[in-house]
């Protein structure tokens, strides 16, 4: 049975939306709050191989433009460090399920999670219960 890991914050309506999205279609879901604990290395570096750094970060979020990323130039290891201090400055949610990931609201990816879950059941993103 599939089940996902998202990461975000409580207060992040599009973390509330995968939260919801996923329970509505009954799948287990462990949540981790970026406030109460940063992901590990291993975790942020799968992302990170995936849809690199800046695929990432929220550039356009408040977040971002607060602590002004648009007019500094840092390495990655100093923008690392500053997402772990600040989570709003990454697209969130961040979900995986198995090998497959997504960043922010997409609910087509969230689709295609379950879908491959499903394998030829086809599960269709509209079903409601």
């Amino acid at each position: 049975m599939l089940s996902v890991q998202i990461f975000g914050v409580r207060n992040s309506p599009a973390t509330r939306a995968a939260e919801r999205f996923f329970k509505e279609r009954r799948v287990p879901i462990h949540f981790s709050d970026l406030k109460q604990k940063p992901m590990s290395p291993g975790e942020i570096k799968r992302f990170i191989d995936r849809f690199g750094l800046a695929g990432l970060l929220d550039s356009e979020g408040k977040a971002a433009i607060d602590a002004g990323l648009k007019y500094l130039k840092l390495s990655d290891a100093e923008l690392l460090a500053r997402i772990e201090k600040n989570p709003g400055l990454l697209r969130l949610p961040l979900v995986r399920a198995a090998n497959q990931l997504s960043v922010g609201h997409d609910e087509d990816s969230w689709k295609a999670m379950l879908a491959d879950a499903s394998g030829s059941f086809g599960i269709s993103g509209s079903f409601r219960t």
